[in-house]
């Protein structure tokens, strides 16, 4: 067997590839929610553990105070847009087969979705209906 011999500068084999022009935005924005996780992680710790052993009407009332419902709001846009981010780094680092990894974005990308809408409509409607 020959091995074929490759002549061309390792420069010449990568020009007109590109980048993807994605993965500093992405680094950031990983920083961002995780930063603001920090902020918010503490807060929503100190909420829920006042609410425990509360009765059903007050964490109402509690989670239905402007600057209580806003900071929740936040914690899970924020929350569920890092799973998000995170998962896909460990599927691009992970998952080798190019359709399965394709797959499982799609259905990350749809469950984050969907979970951070039923969130910020069940914090609304606690909100709004207190």
């Amino acid at each position: 067997m020959s091995r074929q011999v490759n002549l061309r500068h390792p420069i010449q084999v990568a020009r007109n590839w590109g980048s993807a022009k994605d993965g500093t935005h992405h680094f950031w924005i990983q920083r961002l929610t995780a930063v603001a996780l920090m902020l918010l992680s503490p807060w929503f710790v100190w909420f829920a553990l006042g609410m425990i052993g509360a009765e059903y009407a007050s964490v109402r009332l509690s989670l239905a105070q402007p600057l209580t419902a806003t900071l929740m709001v936040a914690f899970v846009i924020a929350l569920f847009w890092h799973v998000k981010l995170g998962l896909q780094v460990v599927i691009e680092d992970y998952v080798h087969v190019e359709w399965q990894a394709l797959t499982l974005q799609i259905i990350i990308t749809f469950a984050c979705f969907a979970a951070t809408l039923a969130s910020v409509l069940a914090i609304g409607r606690i909100a709004f209906a207190a």
